[in-house]
């Protein structure tokens, strides 16, 4: 497996390669009225693109091309046809060197990327995004994405990169499995309201927060500290992991680390508590 986290420099250097496929995959998740039925809603950075890039990237819009828009969550992963469709698209293929950032926070470039993973594609993240790329006063674009010209995306899917709730409940309390909440810790412990509907955590989880594995200017947690934070946990790397979130997009920011940190044992519960805590079928937890 190639390296999954890039630096601005490492980028920088290969900045203009034929073969490089580059992608702003920015979303924003913005306020809804209360009582709405929805936790957010979702808007592509196509305008902060607009307004700013990395030279010779292209805009992938995660909830509009690469999403089930039939689905009552947002963000939850489509077929592969679909998929493959999409990055085709957008001149993706596993001959490519595919690295991906966005803005304010890395995890919807993370989550492409576990997304790309499962489909065979070993892409690459930018650590601490466009935000460290402008930071450094590296060169920037503005203006709609030119794109790449279009190719045949063949997908190479790989088993076990996500899961339902159907596995997440019947996994509650066995010990060969750890479940990880990557939300902060006040609403892992229901302690504040949660716009995903009741407040709590999936019984037995641990928290590792996302927000914890990153440091203020962007940039991913070293991996010494981020390994404390889940051994602390109990995440072991003879442990089955399965991470969740609000909507399965923090928590990729989960899985680069523990992947970095050589685990191998990973899933994704994809409707994370978008799902779990709107069905008063399955159990929910709180201090």
């Amino acid at each position: 497996m190639s390296q999954p986290v890039i630096t601005t420099g490492q980028l920088a250097a290969i900045l203009g390669d034929p073969n490089l496929r580059l992608y702003d995959c920015t979303t924003y998740n913005e306020p809804v009225p209360p009582g709405s039925d929805v936790p957010y809603r979702a808007v592509p950075g196509d305008k902060t693109f607009a307004a700013g890039h990395i030279p010779g990237a292209d805009f992938l819009d995660l909830q509009g091309e690469f999403s089930d828009t039939s689905a009552e969550q947002f963000f939850m992963m489509p077929g592969v046809a679909q998929l493959e469709a999409a990055f085709g698209r957008h001149g993706l293929d596993a001959s490519k060197t595919v690295v991906l950032y966005s803005i304010g926070t890395m995890m919807w470039s993370t989550r492409f990327w576990w997304m790309l993973r499962s489909l065979g594609v070993e892409a690459r993240v930018l650590d601490g995004g466009f935000d460290k790329w402008k930071e450094e006063g590296r060169p920037i674009e503005t203006g709609a994405p030119k794109g790449y010209p279009a190719t045949t995306f063949k997908a190479a899917p790989r088993a076990g990169f996500f899961v339902d709730k159907s596995i997440v409940k019947a996994r509650i309390g066995d010990l060969s499995t750890v479940i990880v909440n990557a939300l902060g810790p006040q609403f892992h412990r229901g302690l504040e309201p949660s716009r995903y509907g009741r407040p709590g955590r999936i019984p037995g989880s641990v928290n590792v927060s996302a927000a914890s594995l990153t440091n203020a200017d962007k940039t991913l947690a070293n991996l010494a500290d981020a390994e404390a934070r889940f051994a602390a946990q109990g995440v072991t790397r003879d442990k089955n992991v399965i991470c969740y979130c609000g909507g399965g997009i923090s928590a990729t920011i989960d899985l680069l680390l523990l992947t970095q940190l050589g685990y191998d044992k990973l899933t994704l519960y994809d409707a994370s508590m978008g799902e779990w805590a709107r069905d008063p079928a399955l159990p929910i937890e709180t201090d």
